[in-house]
């Protein structure tokens, strides 16, 4: 009776693998950098918003995706990478998600949208993708300052998930 319990277990494990091989199951950050791409340099990305200062957060935490996750596909500069990820910050949104029965705002939510677009050295297209987009809510505080303060704590965090999306979608074309 144990015999046959553990058979069954033993049989249940392997079954179970093979389903989880056999569904395409992978998990993500494992795939390659399209085009045969090994190293990328990431130039400081184009800010067509309003938002200061929003391009060197954004360009600094995709670069550290790149670092966290498999540092020898970030290139040290132009010349030793065989791609270059040129990224645009299109828009930024801000829009009241939650308010008041008088109409005063609660909560908020900005969203930011980026184009992006993988070269190989020769400046070809190599991959591409347009509005990769991160959402992330804030509170409004009670003064201006105290909203602006946790609007740019909720852009700080959007870029951190922004740069994953970013890095997912390019290494395993999400």
């Amino acid at each position: 009776m144990v015999n046959r319990l553990n058979q069954r277990s033993i049989w249940l494990l392997v079954a179970t693998g093979l389903f989880i091989c056999a569904c395409g199951y992978r998990f993500p950050g494992g795939g390659e950098i399209p085009g045969g791409i090994r190293a990328v340099s990431i130039p400081l990305f184009v800010n067509r918003t309003n938002e200061v200062g929003l391009e060197n957060t954004i360009t600094n935490d995709l670069t550290n995706e790149f670092i966290i996750r498999r540092k020898n596909a970030l290139a040290d500069d132009d010349e030793t990478a065989d791609g270059i990820l040129y990224g645009e910050i299109a828009s930024v949104l801000t829009r009241t998600i939650t308010q008041t029965e008088a109409g005063g705002s609660v909560e908020r939510e900005v969203i930011v949208g980026v184009d992006l677009k993988l070269t190989n050295k020769k400046d070809q297209a190599i991959w591409a993708t347009r509005s990769v987009t991160a959402r992330e809510t804030y509170d409004v505080g009670a003064s201006r300052l105290a909203t602006e303060l946790n609007r740019r704590e909720a852009i700080q965090q959007l870029s951190v998930r922004l740069a994953e999306k970013i890095y997912n979608r390019l290494i395993e074309d999400f």
